[in-house]
């Protein structure tokens, strides 16, 4: 800090100005499972992209919001890329992949660490060249043999020309400060786009029908098959308390019955955990009920889909 004077007073100045401030979009790419929303999440410090062990989880474009001292990055969680299985649904989640990569200022292309595959070659092989990527290299804390990773990440800079690789563990939060560090070089000069502590552009409804899905696929897993999706009926505020009504849509009459449980306990669990979440977020208490109903072929059709966001 240095003196100068005006006017015969002693004014304080600053012996550098603080650093320009950085605002830009990332997507977050890779075959499903890789743990995209995992890293999402731990990137916002906050549950708004919803996981499960699950193929493909993460049906819609997710925006995560994580603002710090000179930087804004607003992270955008794709669909797992499909490569094996084809259906109307899968065609339109890739699509909503392809589209999160013609607008961003960045992306990091999540890699499991235990393996690479065709499918994520499939993934690289998207991969703009005029959009500088990193590679994030995940689950590092699941190799036993920490030297093993050398030759990994070798086989990972053949994927593409990445403007950094970095190991981390999404789960442990490993490496994650200097994951965010080279994130930060990637955004262009900008003041931030959103005020500071909002987390997520998505609205409180859709994020009601989220937790439910996630409940769903987390207690389930493969008894209820992927055609699975959850609408909001209502969704109102009374003060501090949500009233929510929510309907989960399934195929068949016997993945119904799978869904209720005998006397409906286990789609009373499924609803009890998901309130959990969605009053962690909310900052409120929740009232929420979960009707389950049969919509033949809701997953193969253009104006069903488009009814649910997809």
């Amino acid at each position: 800090m240095s003196c100068s004077t005006t006017s015969g007073r002693r004014v304080r100045v600053p012996d550098s100005a603080p650093p320009p401030y950085r605002c830009g979009y990332v997507a977050i790419v890779g075959r499903p499972s890789v743990g995209k929303s995992t890293l999402m999440n731990a990137l916002v410090g906050s549950k708004i992209s919803i996981t499960s062990k699950k193929p493909q989880t993460t049906r819609h474009r997710i925006v995560g919001i994580d603002t710090g001292a000179t930087a804004q990055c607003i992270y955008v969680d794709t669909p797992g890329f499909q490569t094996r299985h084809r259906s109307r649904l899968n065609d339109r989640l890739n699509q909503a992949v392809r589209a999160a990569l013609a607008d961003v200022d960045g992306v990091v292309l999540v890699l499991d660490a235990t393996r690479i595959t065709e499918a994520d070659r499939a993934v690289a092989r998207l991969l703009p060249e005029t959009v500088p990527v990193i590679a994030a290299v995940n689950k590092i804390d699941l190799v036993a043999d920490k030297s093993a990773l050398l030759p990994r990440i070798a086989d990972v800079a053949q994927l593409h020309a990445f403007a950094a690789i970095v190991p981390i563990s999404a789960a442990r939060g490993t490496q994650l400060p200097e994951l965010k560090a080279e994130i930060a070089k990637l955004l262009p000069l900008s003041p931030p786009l959103y005020p500071d502590g909002e987390l997520t552009d998505r609205d409180e409804r859709f994020l009601a029908a989220e937790f439910i899905r996630e409940k769903i696929f987390r207690q389930l897993g493969d008894e209820v098959p992927y055609a699975t999706t959850v609408g909001i009926e209502s969704f109102v505020v009374d003060g501090a308390l949500r009233r929510i009504h929510a309907t989960v849509y399934v195929d068949k009459t016997s993945q119904r019955a799978i869904l209720l449980g005998e006397g409906g306990v286990r789609m009373k669990a499924i609803a009890s955990e998901a309130r959990a979440d969605m009053e962690r977020l909310f900052g409120g208490r929740v009232f929420l009920e979960v009707w389950v109903r049969v919509k033949r072929g809701w997953a193969a059709t253009d104006a069903s889909l488009a009814r649910f966001g997809y």
